[in-house]
């Protein structure tokens, strides 16, 4: 695998005394040309140390050390709301090795907000100041958006993990650690060659197979409604499918459906996306009985 040839430099993020918690943070440290304190080995020390952490009991691969660097090998996606780095995080000398994605969310000067208002129905902040910022899309605003799209994938992505780790009914990368507006998350795929597993809109699978895949994503539909959350946008096109598991991606605007007034709506059309793909593939499935199971699951029936 080919290291990527520029080292990417993160610098402070210019935030509002007055901001969030989750934003004021662990913020990054502009890396001065003269800086002495880099490693002899690796583009930057990990960043564990300044960041809030993922879920507990941690995964025996994520790499807590102090001596930890980070070498970004490239981009893996990019998209209208953020942008997502491959990273090998390793203790030099060692085979203690794991890899991440870092997903970098945009600030207000480049990000799209066009389709904010719906999913942030519901969701509040406690200073009327940033509720007034966010609404109308001031500089400050835009930050503080970009900062609960980040918090809010976070913390999805850990609720979702612990349940998955109990349950074995659902499955998403393990979130790692959040610092402002990245968040660095489990890299689902091959770690040997850094090639992504495929999405489920990539996948030809006969018919027994694609009949395993649609039990595994109501499971995970269930599990969604039964924490009385939708996905938000869920498609074949966020989920990805590697050794024959779904791995749900890009949670960023999870929904609650229960302080979300638009809530069943969230559902009904995250179940329609994801049964029509099947449908067009040959399978035969109930959307309706699976709406239905849903909402009832979610307390909205």
């Amino acid at each position: 695998m080919r290291e990527h040839e520029d080292t990417m430099r993160r610098g402070r993020r210019k935030f509002d005394d007055d901001e969030s918690d989750f934003l004021k943070r662990g913020r990054l440290e502009p890396l001065l040309a003269e800086e002495p304190d880099l490693p002899e080995t690796g583009d930057n020390w990990s960043t564990w140390d300044g960041a809030l952490h993922g879920p507990e009991p941690r995964p025996d691969w994520v790499r807590t050390e102090h001596g930890a660097v980070d070498d970004e090998l490239g981009m893996l996606k990019t998209g209208k709301e953020a942008d997502v780095f491959l990273v090998r995080r390793h203790v030099p000398g060692t085979a203690d090795v794991s890899m991440l994605a870092a997903k970098r969310y945009r600030d207000g000067d480049h990000r799209l907000f066009h389709r904010d208002a719906g999913y942030l129905e519901g969701r509040r902040v406690r200073r009327s100041r940033e509720m007034r910022a966010m609404t109308n899309r001031t500089s400050f605003g835009k930050e503080l958006i970009a900062g609960q799209w980040a918090a809010a994938e976070f913390g999805a992505l850990g609720q979702l993990w612990e349940i998955g780790r109990v349950s074995g009914l659902v499955r998403v990368p393990y979130p790692v650690q959040l610092i402002g507006t990245e968040v660095m998350l489990e890299f689902i795929g091959d770690w040997e060659t850094g090639e992504a597993a495929p999405r489920l809109a990539q996948v030809r699978a006969d018919p027994d197979v694609l009949a395993g895949l649609w039990q595994q994503m109501t499971d995970a539909l269930s599990v969604l409604a039964r924490a009385q959350v939708a996905h938000g946008d869920l498609s074949p096109y966020n989920t990805l499918v590697h050794d024959g598991r779904l791995v749900l991606i890009d949670l960023p605007q999870i929904v609650d459906v229960v302080a979300n007034p638009q809530g069943a709506d969230f559902i009904a059309r995250d179940v329609r996306n994801v049964a029509g793909w099947f449908t067009q593939r040959g399978l035969r499935v109930d959307a309706d009985e699976l709406l239905e199971r849903l909402l009832y699951e979610a307390g909205l029936k």
